[in-house]
């Protein structure tokens, strides 16, 4: 398929990248389960790598070869200046390109918990710039798996894919319920769950680290208010980052990314 050169950004075959939110793309019309958009080529090439299908790549000139030679000739290709492109999607490619994805089914907790012994559970995250800093924190460090709550932030939105770097592509992750039903998965796949909170009973999370279970779930709440109560009841330990100079807490990405690490294996 060559690569089509755009002069009008009216085009109807552009419609997956014009001003589209991430809600809309998610519920894209014509598609199983939606779509994402994947930007540069680091991305979408870890995109391919995972498996997943690309609708179409818009670049700019610099990046057409580099874009074709990762899709292949059955995927459309479009191309053109800069500021024509920025007009059309609203934003600068300082990327180079980016592509419309189709997105994959979730697989079920239960397939992701099997095999796993570090799993992250991200409950009412709702910054994508945070569940993006997550995922790359914890797939570096080791993380097997992350489920996310009905209210976590999509950790396919642009957003959060970028931020990841692409590695929300490579961490098998999917949603899960409500506590209830999380908890008694988790415990019938013996996972030990650590909830990251800041109450009486809190434990020092060096101390726990020492003598870890085999198999930890680690469970991170919303910014500002942190874990709900049905999070911190349903967890076996409530763990603390210890503070110095008067302060409480980190943001949810870096106690993620030290939690983690105190846990790696």
């Amino acid at each position: 398929m060559p690569v089509v050169e755009i002069d009008d950004i009216a085009d109807p075959r552009l419609t997956d990248f014009a001003y589209r939110t991430d809600v809309a793309l998610k519920n894209g019309s014509g598609t199983e389960h939606g779509l994402y958009i994947a930007e540069s080529a680091l991305v979408l090439e870890r995109a391919l790598r995972a498996g997943h299908r690309p609708r179409s790549v818009l670049a700019l000139g610099g990046t057409v070869d580099e874009a074709v030679a990762l899709v292949g000739d059955d995927v459309p290709v479009y191309s053109g200046p800069g500021e024509l492109l920025a007009e059309l999607t609203g934003y600068i490619l300082h990327r180079g390109l980016i592509a419309s994805m189709h997105r994959p089914p979730l697989p079920t907790p239960q397939s992701l918990l099997a095999d796993a012994r570090r799993i992250v559970i991200l409950e009412n995250v709702v910054d994508p710039t945070n569940v993006g800093a997550i995922f790359r924190s914890v797939a570096a460090i080791g993380a097997d798996a992350v489920l996310v709550t009905p209210r976590c932030s999509d950790p396919f939105y642009r957003r959060a894919i970028r931020v990841s770097m692409g590695t929300v592509l490579q961490v098998p992750w999917t949603r899960t319920g409500d506590w209830a039903s999380t908890r008694e998965l988790l415990t019938a796949n013996g996972f030990h769950v650590a909830a990251l909170a800041l109450t009486d009973d809190a434990v020092s999370l060096r101390g726990f680290a020492t003598d870890a279970p085999e198999r930890v779930a680690l469970v991170l709440g919303t910014e500002g208010e942190g874990l709900t109560p049905e999070a911190i009841a349903a967890a076996d330990t409530v763990v603390q980052i210890p503070m110095a100079h008067g302060i409480d807490s980190l943001n949810v990405a870096a106690t993620a990314a030290v939690a983690m690490y105190a846990l790696a294996r």
